[in-house]
């Protein structure tokens, strides 16, 4: 990857910004290394640059890149293509963060023109605020809900009916969406080429699961009335809360347009997840926070057919916090848990919300 200069990123905000600026930090973004997480792997590491103009004004912006690897992320043209779309999707869906540019370290080291490309880079917003996970590990670990937990799942949910009541007529990209679930570097087919050897998670086990996705895509990819804006990765991680109920997005990706249960399974197989880790079963506070979102949804989008699609999601989320790369320190029988749930509800014509332990089978 590039090497990031100070004299060249100084160069790139002025000619961005009209006027000369002044730099005054850049912070690389992540959790702090005495903070546990169990998120272990990511694509690439954001800067936060703190600047000022002529009005002694203090700016914050965040550089972001994307690391060359595996996900379908080998070649600069697949990075490029990425921050090429995230600087136009971001600034289209309600409450994401704003993209401000997309630019590109140049064979020079100059951030700047595109025709001389030799890594893109996206310029976005910096908001404060603190993910959702954060939530979600308080409520494990203390075992008790408050008023603003239930608030801030209802305003999540009613964030999801809202955008997923946008409508798309063009037909031809909810077949692909159905298609890259499958076989895009970073969804399912990604996923399993990515796993490492692993005693629980055999390559027959991955298999099995690939070949019950690709019967879904079959049964799914005609229902082209369910195209809907969505976010893509709506996941605790990308969620920021900073007061209240009041919340701002992080990190769409892979497509503007899909199926609702993308953005569904994305967020409430996080509630199933947190509970395995601290019982090895759905209940309490993270059962009450899962049901009540499916059921809040359910009523207020009308959209029961969900519960007939929302299988090969599950799975694709499933390989995600299952993932010994992505988790390394989550145990065994969480993983046996949630690969028992992704089988279960494969084999399944229809999701029942209800059934999570019976499908997880504890």
């Amino acid at each position: 990857m590039p090497e990031l200069k100070t004299e060249q990123l100084v160069r790139y905000l002025s000619s961005l910004r009209g006027e000369q600026v002044r730099l005054l930090d850049v912070v690389v973004l992540g959790h702090s290394p005495e903070q546990k997480t169990l998120k272990g792997y990511g694509y690439g590491t954001p800067v936060r640059v703190d600047y000022e103009l002529a009005d002694h004004q203090r700016h914050s912006a965040v550089l972001h890149t994307i690391s060359p690897g595996p996900f379908g992320h080998e070649h600069m043209a697949d990075r490029a293509h990425i921050l090429l779309w995230e600087h136009q999707a971001f600034n289209r869906l309600p409450r994401h963060v704003r993209s401000l540019d997309v630019g590109g370290f140049q064979t020079d080291g100059n951030i700047i023109s595109l025709g001389k490309l030799q890594e893109a880079c996206l310029l976005t917003e910096y908001v404060e605020g603190q993910n959702y996970s954060l939530d979600l590990e308080r409520i494990r670990d203390r075992g008790a809900l408050t008023d603003l937990d239930l608030a801030r799942a209802d305003a999540l949910c009613d964030y999801l009916v809202t955008i997923h009541a946008q409508p798309v007529s063009e037909s031809g990209l909810y077949t692909r969406s159905i298609r890259e679930l499958l076989g895009h570097g970073e969804c399912i087919m990604g996923l399993t080429d990515s796993y490492p050897r692993h005693a629980l998670i055999t390559a027959d086990l991955l298999q099995e699961i690939e070949y019950r996705c690709v019967r879904w895509r079959w049964r799914i990819k005609s229902l082209t009335h369910r195209l809907r804006q969505i976010h893509g990765d709506f996941h605790p991680w990308n969620i920021l809360f900073r007061s209240g109920v009041d919340f701002q997005l992080l990190d769409r990706s892979r497509g503007e347009y899909g199926d609702p249960a993308d953005d569904l399974t994305s967020l409430t197989l996080n509630y199933i997840f947190f509970s395995l880790q601290c019982s090895g079963r759905l209940e309490g506070p993270l059962e009450t926070l899962f049901l009540r979102f499916w059921n809040r949804y359910l009523e207020k989008s009308a959209d029961r057919e969900i519960l007939r699609v929302v299988a090969p999601f599950f799975a694709f989320r499933g390989l995600v916090i299952a993932s010994p790369l992505w988790y390394p320190t989550l145990s065994d029988t969480v993983r046996k848990g949630i690969f028992s749930f992704v089988l279960a509800v494969l084999d399944s014509e229809s999701f029942d919300p209800a059934q999570v332990n019976s499908y997880a089978g504890v």
